[in-house]
């Protein structure tokens, strides 16, 4: 396989939402980064904690911040269930279970301290996991588990969390995700 046919491809959309095309994603996050397709996923384990990741400080965009468990981009026909779960493997090495979309129209921008943005059509997953966690140290540098109560105050320290968690908790919030023994098969 040559470097061009094994590069990621992000999925680019237009304002509507609707696929226009790819590019890698080497090439998509800058200044003006093209609005695309992603997902974020927490996870949670058998006690209803959430698992928040630190990302590695070789990331493009955003290196360093706290955030929540994963974070990625579906490939041009992969569906986002196989994504979310290709990524939850990728980055820590874990299978996941009772996957739901809780956020399917979550949508943000924003642009880190080195000028790099995030343009993303981004649903909100969540999913069980259950055994130790392994963080792939290209993509996570730290991890830490965290009852949904500590989350929540944790945004209200916006600087701590990357600023699409500090979006996405609060809805998370209203959608019921904080409560215990929540229930994320339904």
């Amino acid at each position: 396989m040559n470097s061009v046919q094994s590069q990621e491809l992000v999925v680019l959309l237009d304002d509507s939402g609707r696929r226009i095309g790819t590019a890698p994603k080497s090439e998509v996050h800058h200044g003006s980064t093209p609005l695309h397709l992603a997902f974020s996923c927490y996870l949670f384990d058998g006690a209803d904690r959430v698992l928040l990741t630190r990302r590695a400080l070789a990331k493009q965009a955003f290196p360093g911040i706290w955030t929540n468990s994963i974070c990625g981009h579906p490939g041009p026909d992969e569906p986002m269930q196989d994504a979310v779960a290709r990524r939850a493997s990728e980055e820590l090495g874990v299978d996941i279970a009772e996957l739901r979309c809780v956020l399917p129209d979550f949508r943000y921008r924003a642009i880190d301290a080195d000028g790099v943005a995030e343009n993303e059509v981004c649903p909100v997953f969540c999913a069980r996991i259950a055994g130790p966690v392994s963080p792939n140290p290209a993509e996570i540098m730290d991890t830490a588990w965290a009852t949904w109560d500590q989350l929540r105050t944790a945004v209200q320290l916006p600087w701590a969390i990357s600023p699409w968690a500090t979006e996405q908790i609060p809805l998370l919030d209203a959608a019921g995700i904080g409560r215990t023994n929540h229930d994320l098969s339904s």
